[in-house]
């Protein structure tokens, strides 16, 4: 395992001497939103952190942004486990309003969740409040708010929830920090759910508040390596818990417009997953494994 990661590594740095242009932050997360694997950036759509700040001339770029898709493909756990396939799209109006939509589609037999794969559709707005280094001053992050709307096909847990629609709201503050020998991103927020595994399992009753943040470096220009945290949510009403998701991830800015990305996320162990269906005490994980994803910018 360990000669993957070498090899991967060498591969993703050697590549990234070939291309000259590149392209940036965020892309689309898992539920279509400008972010990076599971969580939102303050940054919105179209709007790269390493784009060109000099053009002052208007145009319709400061209306519409250049739209953005991405795709993502996570299979978590071996043997009995969850294979998790998304697709997003995000467009930002007058580089404040960021729309998108993020498609999911999750197919597991743990703990007898059936053969179908549960599809959870998500409709997302995020609103930039302040922009980064505002007004010159270079220690402001950028700073938004946003929700989401979710809706999934099924509610898996149906003795303890079966709510199959529910919001999402977060508040998250992004900063890119240049001062130091290689550029750190860093980015923190707080988001209220009521989300069963994010929910695609469902949605609780009750509502929880939870954590979430990004480290990232680039040690060239054309890569970017971070890792990734997700509280789990824990809900009073039925004695849930989410477990807890974090990732490790190294995304290649190919061109322009292109961006490959390839993360090892963990969602729960496999052992924790629905071992009741009462759900009474029960943590809500989905695996562990290996990530894959394609952006494109346009």
């Amino acid at each position: 395992m360990k000669k993957v990661f070498v090899l991967c590594g060498i591969t993703v740095f050697v590549l990234a001497f070939f291309s000259t242009s590149h392209a940036g932050l965020p892309f689309n997360t898992v539920e279509g939103v400008g972010g990076v694997t599971f969580n939102p950036l303050a940054y919105t759509a179209g709007s790269s952190f390493d784009k060109d700040k000099s053009d002052t001339e208007f145009s319709y770029k400061d209306v519409l942004s250049k739209p953005q898709f991405g795709g993502w493909y996570v299979n978590l756990g071996g043997g009995p486990g969850a294979k998790l396939t998304t697709m997003g799209f995000a467009e930002t109006l007058f580089k404040r309003l960021e729309l998108s939509y993020g498609y999911e589609s999750l197919a597991t037999d743990l703990g007898k969740v059936g053969v179908n794969p549960n599809v959870q559709n998500n409709y997302g707005a995020k609103l930039l409040l302040l922009e980064e280094n505002f007004k010159g001053l270079n220690f402001l992050p950028a700073i938004s708010v946003g929700t989401i709307y979710k809706q999934t096909s099924r509610v898996v847990l149906t003795s303890v929830a079966n709510n199959n629609s529910s919001w999402d709201y977060y508040v998250v503050g992004t900063k890119l920090i240049t001062q130091l020998p290689m550029p750190v991103l860093l980015s923190a927020g707080g988001l209220s759910t009521q989300g069963l595994a994010t929910g695609l399992l469902g949605y609780d009753h009750d509502r929880a508040t939870i954590f979430f943040g990004n480290f990232d470096i680039l040690p060239i220009k054309q890569v970017a390596v971070g890792f990734e945290y997700k509280q789990g949510a824990s809900y009073s009403d039925t004695g849930l818990k989410n477990a807890n998701i974090w990732s490790i991830h190294a995304a290649w800015f190919a061109t322009k417009n292109l961006t490959l990305i390839a993360a090892y996320a963990n969602a729960g162990k496999t052992t924790t997953v629905l071992p009741a269906v009462t759900g009474q005490g029960a943590t809500l994980g989905l695996g562990d494994g290996f990530a894959v994803s394609a952006q494109y910018q346009f």
